[in-house]
């Protein structure tokens, strides 16, 4: 069973950083993908990012590309999530989810921010940016 644990958000002023971290185990074949989403009051949860272990490639959402940077450090089995010039829309629970039925196919690479192509959660960490 995968389990997967946030950690790092706070309360941060416009234009500061975070970074959030994911530690993710029990995955049971070597290639995985985490995503990132995000869920502000009264709205859906929306893909913020996301990263394959295999070979580290990343999509972002164009919301926060430049500004959010996806890495990974595969040996602790965390995934990072660096976010620069953060806005007051930034303000959301981040949840880190995981993909893991070995390498994504071609067809998550269209859907990768879809909720439904991910199939564990955890329970999220809340990142409030004050103005």
């Amino acid at each position: 069973e995968v389990q997967i644990v946030e950690s790092g958000g706070g309360l941060v002023q416009a234009g500061g950083s975070l970074r959030l971290s994911c530690a993710a185990s029990g995955f049971p074949f070597d290639d995985y993908a985490i995503g990132w989403f995000r869920q502000a009051p009264g709205k859906e949860r929306e893909g913020v990012a996301c990263i394959y272990s295999s070979d580290g490639t990343t999509y972002y959402a164009d919301s926060v590309k430049g500004r959010f940077t996806i890495s990974s450090h595969k040996a602790k089995n965390t995934v990072y999530l660096q976010m620069n010039s953060l806005k007051p829309e930034d303000t959301a629970v981040y949840y880190c989810a995981a993909y893991s039925h070995g390498s994504p196919p071609y067809q998550f690479s269209l859907g990768w921010y879809w909720e439904s192509e991910y199939d564990s959660w955890g329970q999220g960490t809340q990142v409030t940016v004050s103005s």
